[in-house]
């Protein structure tokens, strides 16, 4: 297998599942995972939160682990990745708002190279305009904003289990949808496990 270099861009207050389990799954298959955030550098942290459903009306939220950050913002070059991940909770909101991140996300959508998105990490997606026309999940609160961007939402499931791929991109509504969200971002990286 053929190892491939993947960023993941993460904020403070990013979902504590949504990005430990998708950053250990890579490592685990052999890949090179690169998480970064605006403003940080390699060895520093982000503060996670969790994200759980438990009858209210929207997720219940508490804190979650410091999450380390392995390489700095600074230094992504966006050709020297394969793929992109994009995990959910609060931080996509904001890091948005980051013109870096922005344009990081166009190269990745303009090169139709993997883009794995998760929960709320879509926002980054519409805000890089790099969903139009494609199928796409989300946390349902992000509906809006999907087809605001031209793309067409598909709903969760009951269990919030699965994904969709629509062309270079693999979208989830939320953690839950992990086997599936990454089981499919791994067909479009090529990365075959075999029994």
């Amino acid at each position: 297998m053929a190892v491939k270099k993947i960023l993941m861009l993460v904020g403070d207050y990013v979902e504590d599942y949504e990005v430990m389990v998708p950053f250990q799954m890579l490592l685990m298959v052999g890949h090179d995972v690169k998480a970064v955030c605006p403003g940080k550098k390699a060895g520093e942290t982000v503060r996670t939160a969790v994200h759980d459903f438990e009858g209210d009306q929207t997720y219940s939220e508490k804190p979650g682990h410091n999450f380390a950050l392995n390489f700095d913002f600074d230094a992504v070059d966006p050709a020297a990745f394969d793929g992109l991940v994009v995990p959910g909770g609060r931080a996509p909101e904001y890091i948005r708002l980051n013109p870096r991140v922005i344009e990081i996300v166009k190269h990745f959508g303009a090169a139709k190279k993997p883009i794995a998105a998760v929960c709320h990490g879509q926002q980054v997606l519409v805000a890089a305009d790099v969903i139009a026309g494609c199928q796409c999940m989300a946390y349902p609160a992000v509906q809006p904003d999907i087809e605001r961007a031209g793309a067409t939402y598909v709903g969760p499931n009951e269990t919030f289990t699965n994904a969709v791929t629509s062309g270079n991109i693999v979208t989830g509504p939320a953690w839950p949808a992990h086997p599936q969200w990454m089981r499919q971002f791994l067909d479009l990286l090529g990365t075959k496990i075999e029994a």
